[in-house]
């Protein structure tokens, strides 16, 4: 169980995440919601600490308030983040890529040493559950888009995780695809207890796949409820446009959002 209180994020003169609390249980599939700036991408990040929060504080069942180092990177060992961007080398193998994952929890000087066989053995393992074992020697660079974000899970997956982040998994990808991924996220979630917490601009997806939907609007959740419950009135609210939401351009990838914010920052 993740639980936050009071969890703060500010830029400067600019407060991208309100005092907000929350808490995200194993095997629930969460869906974060909101027009573009609402603070999905910075929720997320304040989840594992990629971002540093302002204010407030991020508790995880087993090691209590993250409030030192060693707490922060317990739980960044334990954390999954799935990127839009998949955040690959392209150089490297696929297999190169998920023993990746290892990296943040390996110490320094193991990690100059070559990979054990149950080191490859468990990638392999990953590669094989994202239906990418037979690309395992082939270069990042060479694969689909899908395939790039399968590499990607896989690479969450070799990290043992007890939670599952992902920022817009889903925004460079067909529909198709969209649903692939979303599909392939979900049964992980439930066949691995995971608490997984996946930010989307699709309302068709978040309907279709969440456990529960949880919107943002100006950095403060404004829903948070099953999926059923997101009639047409609340997604109006969310995106206050009197307009059919389903017509709404595209919102901004939450990776140059956060970057944006954090050049105003420096």
């Amino acid at each position: 169980m993740l639980t936050i209180q009071g969890l703060t994020k500010i830029y400067q003169a600019h407060t991208a995440l309100y005092p907000t609390d929350l808490t995200f249980e194993a095997s629930r599939f969460s869906v974060l919601l909101g027009p573009s700036g609402a603070g999905k991408s910075t929720l997320l990040r304040c989840l594992n600490q990629l971002t540093v929060p302002t204010g407030g504080t991020v508790e995880i069942e087993g090691i209590g308030s993250i409030d030192t180092a060693s707490k922060r990177h317990a739980l960044r060992c334990m954390t999954g983040f799935v990127f839009q961007q998949h955040q690959l080398i392209f150089r490297q193998t696929a297999l190169a890529n998920v023993l990746n994952g290892r990296l943040g929890c390996t110490p320094l000087w193991r990690s100059l040493l070559p990979w054990s066989r149950k080191d490859v053995t468990d990638a392999l393992g990953c590669l094989e559950r994202v239906g990418l074992l037979d690309f395992a020697l082939t270069r990042a660079g060479r694969l689909s888009g899908g395939q790039q974000q399968r590499v990607g899970i896989a690479r969450a997956l070799a990290q043992k995780p007890r939670i599952i982040l992902a920022d817009e998994p889903v925004a460079s990808l067909d529909p198709a695809k969209s649903e692939e991924i979303l599909e392939l996220l979900l049964k992980i979630c439930r066949e691995d207890g995971i608490c997984t917490v996946v930010s989307l601009h699709q309302v068709d997806l978040a309907r279709k796949f969440a456990d529960r939907v949880i919107a943002l609007k100006d950095g403060r959740v404004v829903f948070d409820a099953p999926p059923n419950e997101l009639s047409e009135s609340a997604l109006k609210e969310i995106y206050t446009s009197g307009g059919d939401v389903s017509s709404q351009p595209e919102e901004e990838t939450g990776e140059n959002e956060l970057a944006v914010l954090e050049a105003k920052a420096a």
